[in-house]
């Protein structure tokens, strides 16, 4: 059984495509309370980033002041792609329920997301991803942080 928060991601989603946009939304809930909400807006702000879960996530940040989520759980009317995915890993979002899977998302031309998954199987060094090592004399930003969290 669906409960009200997949509804409501459902339903956002819904309104997204009646608004010219793709069929997703989320919802952000902590101790049943909706934090924050998000459809994507990729057709609105022509922002690859500007995904369902990622604007839930950059508004409840916004508004409690915080990059910590733990505890938080995700409602997603699709399965997440990867950036999302990683972002509510990064986040500490713990838990997320999706509606739609990845294989339907692939049946109506959304399946980007599942290219994306199979890359990050690869080998490295076929990701198109190339190591430069620093110049001798560069501070390694690695580095100056280390020295800056002890």
């Amino acid at each position: 059984m669906m409960n009200r928060y997949m509804k409501r991601a459902v339903e956002l989603a819904i309104d997204n495509v009646e608004n010219g946009g793709q069929p997703f939304g989320a919802v952000l809930v902590k101790r049943d309370e909706i934090i924050a909400e998000g459809v994507n807006e990729l057709h609105m702000k022509h922002d690859i980033s500007g995904h369902a879960e990622l604007l839930a996530i950059r508004r409840a940040q916004e508004l409690l002041q915080t990059n910590d989520l733990s505890g938080y759980t995700m409602y997603a009317s699709g399965f997440p792609c990867p950036m999302c995915f990683a972002a509510m890993k990064f986040a500490g979002i713990e838990k997320i329920y999706y509606c739609a899977t990845l294989d339907e998302a692939k049946t109506v031309g959304l399946g980007k997301s599942a290219i994306i998954y199979e890359d990050l199987q690869k080998p490295q060094e076929t990701l198109g991803m190339l190591h430069m090592r620093l110049e001798d004399g560069t501070v390694n930003p690695m580095d100056l942080w280390k020295e800056f969290i002890e």
